[in-house]
């Protein structure tokens, strides 16, 4: 079975925002985002430049890769541009208040501050 090579890359458009996309003919995908013939995103956001890219073995990899990193942060993505991958761990912790793991840090940091303090520390406490 023949495989096709796939790539995955990131544009940045002129108003700076990125655009995740994958492909098997790099060089011509972005022949045609430049042209105005790529995606309605970058239609509009143009011009285009390439600021980043992988390559992988088959074309499916390519396209599960695309659709990881479409879910990422600009942050996370800007780490990848910039080779700082040993940031995307720490980028990836989400630090919403609704989030699971945040929410259960907050209560258990307010139950330690509602702890009853030791009678002999309460200075409202009055000594018989």
């Amino acid at each position: 079975m023949l495989k096709t090579m796939g790539y995955v890359y990131i544009l940045e458009c002129a108003n700076g925002m990125y655009y995740v996309g994958s492909t098997t003919d790099l060089k011509l995908r972005i022949r045609e985002h430049q042209d105005g013939l790529g995606a309605n995103f970058t239609h509009k956001h143009m011009p285009v430049k390439l600021v980043y890219f992988e390559t992988f073995e088959m074309v499916e990899e390519a396209f599960k890769r695309e659709k990881k990193l479409q879910g990422w942060s600009r942050k996370k993505k800007e780490a990848l541009i910039f080779g700082q991958e040993w940031n995307l761990p720490s980028l990836a912790k989400c630090r919403n208040k609704s989030n699971s793991r945040y929410y259960r840090q907050r209560i258990k940091e307010q139950k330690t501050q509602e702890l009853p303090q030791d009678e002999n520390s309460n200075p409202s406490v009055a000594e018989d």
